[in-house]
């Protein structure tokens, strides 16, 4: 069999899948432009034409903006703290501890669960009368803390548990990274007499900034769809404190059946994600690689 016959063949046999995957991905996406330019909601639920507007009514939606500014916040904040402690985790398991086919388990364990079941679980803990976590205050003499109810407060509920949950991802990330790098650069520094501080900055680190980067982009897109835990933990609320961009959207679409201007606001979000996310993943490359160079 020629080369060219070759490349027919193996075309043949991923076209199928390819068209399959095409069509599940554009599908969903053309029709949700289509209703973004209809009237379709609870009262009309026909797929009219009404061009624009929907769009036009959302640049005034000061609700919308700010759950995407609350959005930002959250995502960029959980992901920063994500990967310091990943980080550490990483370096302590890399290292030779006692028991550190333990560890590596035990860290592994919060991104096994499902959110939904660990948000239910966490909001049990920070159950302002009933949970444990403001009895254990109570008894540290240090009062209780309105988790829930105090706006502050939960917003930083809701970034505690994403950080609980998703930290063992970016764990598994780097310390795959670390055990795959080089031992040259290591037995240089040592030989150099580097302490363990200049070894991690100048050679660690650097050595590390491609795994970095694509850890902290995944889980950038990842927490930039923050949905299931402000549901379950806060509901948005108190008032609109944790509400996020994603669950403005499942409001106005499943609960005010206003499925148009939800549609609208899916497009607008997903566009200002992809252009956000691209330019912070190429800040990201230029400070971490050019750092590495």
């Amino acid at each position: 069999m020629g080369e060219t016959g070759l490349r027919s063949y193996k075309l043949a046999f991923l076209l199928p899948g390819l068209l399959t995957l095409l069509a599940i991905i554009l599908f969903p996406l053309l029709f949700t432009i289509r209703v973004s330019a209809s009237g379709w909601n609870a009262t009309n639920p026909d797929l009219d034409w009404i061009g624009g507007a929907n769009y036009a009514a959302l640049w005034l939606d000061a609700r919308f903006w700010q759950s995407l500014g609350r959005l930002s916040f959250m995502a960029t904040g959980t992901v920063a703290l994500q990967y310091v402690l990943g980080f550490a985790l990483a370096l302590l398991v890399w290292h030779d501890v006692k028991a550190r086919r333990f560890f590596r388990v035990l860290f592994l364990i919060p991104m096994m669960t499902t959110p939904v079941i660990m948000s239910v679980i966490w909001r049990t803990i920070l159950h302002e009368s009933l949970g444990p976590a403001n009895d254990v205050l109570s008894m540290l003499g240090l009062g209780p803390v309105p988790w829930l109810t105090s706006g502050g407060w939960a917003v930083a509920s809701v970034m505690l548990v994403e950080v609980w949950q998703w930290t063992p991802f970016i764990f598994l990330l780097l310390l795959a990274g670390l055990i795959s790098l080089p031992r040259e650069p290591f037995l240089a520094a040592a030989i150099d007499g580097a302490g363990p501080v200049r070894t991690f900055v100048n050679v660690t680190f650097p050595l590390m900034a491609p795994v970095s980067i694509g850890a902290i982009m995944i889980r950038l897109i990842e927490a930039s769809k923050l949905m299931e835990t402000v549901y379950v933990l806060t509901s948005g609320g108190p008032g609109t404190a944790t509400e996020t961009s994603s669950y403005y959207i499942y409001i106005k679409g499943l609960r005010d059946f206003d499925i148009g201007y939800a549609a609208a606001l899916s497009i607008t979000y997903l566009v200002i994600m992809i252009v956000l996310l691209t330019v912070l993943g190429k800040l990201l490359h230029r400070a971490l690689m050019g750092r590495a160079a």
